[in-house]
């Protein structure tokens, strides 16, 4: 079987803003009294400088807005998005879209029929008989999913595939609520909007993709929900998420990396999904990792917030910049159910 090679990247975001100025513009005339004091400790203590937002709050206030207006507006915005980040990664794995053999979108933040996956193989030019797989409402860790779907693929059928990750949670801000919920501030103050996609092929050169892996605890279904409601979708992200990591992390990471020779000393490169500082804080000490083994995504979490599942590519295109790439990397992210997916790349020349 062939071996399924990450070939190409590419990234697509909206207009940024400071999260001060996001601040100042906006959420500190959203909340009111003893709820805004709280607030402004959570937007500062967030590890976000600046975020993206297709539909800036500093422009419209989507906050009241009906889930059909939302949904409508999420066509408008994330194809553009979508058909940028594709057509990057195509370019840099040197691939036309005719050549793509499954095209796999994964989206939390919006729903429509027909869906991105259709329209943006219309756009792209994408053959006739390229197959397509959506995946929705994984939340933060699809890509993970993704990429094992898509190499999977890739390794069984000998032909390239194109994964997306495409989410504007910036449609999702909630309104006011009657009383103090630091589960809406929280998720106020860090997410933020991207498309991410990634090519892989068959054989060649760039990052072979080694195994994908999940762990879920089920006990924890309730820590992390993402409902649909008449304004939108919610969050909820209770305190507990860093315990349950803490408590799985550990196991998950290593039996990954045992299974293929390794050990974590071996690892040169993490892609950490953060879910906020205190998750990015719990995997280091879990893994007993070196302070600037989690720099890249720290760095992306402040100059991207939380993107939900396209943040972990992020990291990754992040690492393959540095002027030494990594020869190994393990991407980890996690998201409802409580689910925790880990996958193991290395360099390939």
């Amino acid at each position: 079987m062939a071996v399924p090679v990450i070939a190409g990247l590419g990234t697509a975001q909206p207009s940024s803003a400071d999260q001060d100025e996001l601040w100042t513009g906006f959420f500190a005339g959203h909340y009111s009294g003893a709820t805004r004091a709280l607030a402004r400790r959570i937007f500062a203590n967030s590890g976000v400088s600046r975020r993206q937002a297709a539909v800036s709050p500093l422009l419209e206030d989507v906050s009241e807005w009906p889930t059909e207006r939302r949904m409508r507006r999420y066509q408008v915005e994330a194809l553009p998005l979508g058909r940028e980040a594709a057509g990057r990664a195509l370019a840099a794995a040197g691939l036309a879209a005719g050549d793509v053999g499954l095209f796999v979108v994964c989206s939390c933040t919006g729903y429509a029929t027909p869906g991105l996956d259709i329209m943006l193989a219309r756009d792209l030019g994408m053959a006739p008989d390229t197959q397509r797989m959506f995946v929705g409402h994984m939340g933060c860790y699809a890509a993970l999913p993704g990429l094992g779907a898509a190499g999977d693929f890739v390794a069984a059928r000998g032909r390239p595939a194109l994964l997306l990750c495409a989410e504007l949670t910036s449609l999702h801000i909630q309104p006011v609520a009657a009383r103090v919920d630091t589960q809406q501030i929280v998720s106020h103050a860090l997410f933020s909007d991207a498309a991410v996609a990634a090519v892989l092929v068959p054989d060649g050169r760039g990052y072979a993709l080694r195994e994908v892996t999940a762990l879920t605890d089920t006990s924890t279904a309730d820590h992390m929900t993402w409902e649909v409601t008449d304004t939108g979708f919610r969050m909820g992200l209770s305190p507990k998420v860093p315990q349950v990591l803490s408590k799985h992390v550990r196991g998950l990471a290593d039996g990954l990396i045992a299974r293929h020779g390794a050990d974590r000393s071996g690892v040169d490169g993490w892609a950490v999904h953060p879910g906020g500082p205190r998750i990015l804080d719990v995997v280091e000490r879990e893994l007993a990792l070196p302070e600037r083994a989690l720099a890249a995504s720290r760095e992306t979490l402040a100059g991207h917030g939380n993107c939900s599942s396209p943040t972990v590519l992020l990291i990754l295109d992040r690492l393959l910049r540095q002027p030494v790439p990594p020869q190994r990397v393990v991407m980890l992210a996690f998201g409802p159910g409580l689910t925790l997916y880990a996958a193991l790349l290395e360099r390939q020349d």
